[in-house]
């Protein structure tokens, strides 16, 4: 039999003890960036700050995922280092017994990931239920058509709406404190509707109805874009989202309609001319839309 090295004086107990130390450690601080204050870049975890009601509850959200994450990489990294330094082979030493297994083990790893797996499935589910829930006789309605490779909003609400050009973004107002459901709607391939300082992004989807609803409270403006693949174009498809007072809302809705642009721009395909919002055309009939059939 050979004899093991003597190279080093520490045993194997306390190469553990350190180990778990780093490994908690470092848990410690994936937690303790979770409490950091939410106004900070850090404590957002890089995430932009809320301009939503609802946007508090998707930035917990996002960052208990991350946080998760995080925290089982470190585990799972933490032992397989252990692995390698603890039960490495040494000098003089045979090959380790191949057969052997450990019952509480296999137990383990086969139990704690459901149990992450179930844990992480029932925070998304409720969180999901919140933020997708529906309020009955919502006042304030956007309908978003999303199409090649340009943007459309009509004010349901307010019969008017708007769309922008090759030549323009297009933009989007709403009302500061105000619920509003956004109902989305493509007349040709797969888009998303994303503005990332409202931590929510939903896919517009030609046949399909999505919809949900949100809250913004902060008055600024913000920049939206579509967040799937869509064709040629698709890094033009961006969008600006001013969040206003009611007052300054319906003083735009007002020159909206006073430019002609009443009514509706149907879910048919859309295509913009020139610079004027109004100026579009429709495979179906666009409301008092003005241009030709494409």
């Amino acid at each position: 039999m050979g004899r093991r090295s003597v190279g080093s004086t520490r045993s194997p107990r306390t190469s553990r003890a350190r180990l778990a130390a780093l490994v908690s450690g470092s848990a410690l601080v994936l937690l303790g960036t979770a409490g950091c204050a939410s106004d900070t870049e850090l404590g957002r975890l890089g995430y932009p700050e809320p301009v939503t009601e609802q946007g508090p509850t998707l930035l917990q959200f996002w960052q208990g995922a991350w946080i998760a994450a995080l925290a089982v990489g470190v585990l799972t990294w933490g032992l397989i280092f252990w692995a390698i330094i603890v039960y490495r082979r040494r000098t003089g030493e045979g090959a380790p017994i191949q057969t052997r297994y450990n019952l509480p083990i296999e137990i383990l790893y086969t139990v704690a990931p459901a149990i992450m797996i179930g844990a992480l499935f029932v925070f998304t589910a409720k969180d999901q239920a919140e933020i997708m829930k529906l309020t009955p006789d919502q006042k304030n309605t956007v309908e978003v058509v999303g199409f090649k490779w340009n943007w459309g909003f009509n004010y349901t609400t307010d019969n008017a709406f708007e769309t922008g050009s090759p030549n323009r973004v297009a933009e989007l107002w709403l009302p500061v404190n105000e619920r509003t459901r956004f109902q989305l709607v493509s007349p040709d391939v797969i888009h998303s509707f994303w503005v990332p300082s409202f931590l929510f992004k939903m896919d517009v989807v030609p046949g399909r109805l999505n919809q949900f609803e949100l809250t913004p409270n902060k008055i600024g403006t913000f920049e939206g874009k579509c967040a799937e693949l869509c064709g040629t174009y698709h890094s033009d498809m961006l969008f600006t989202v001013h969040v206003v007072s009611r007052e300054d809302y319906d003083k735009h809705i007002a020159a909206l309609k006073a430019n002609g642009q009443s009514g509706k721009l149907e879910s048919g395909r859309i295509v913009t001319t020139g610079d004027a919002g109004g100026s579009t055309s429709n495979s179906g009939d666009a409301g008092t839309s003005t241009g030709a059939s494409s």
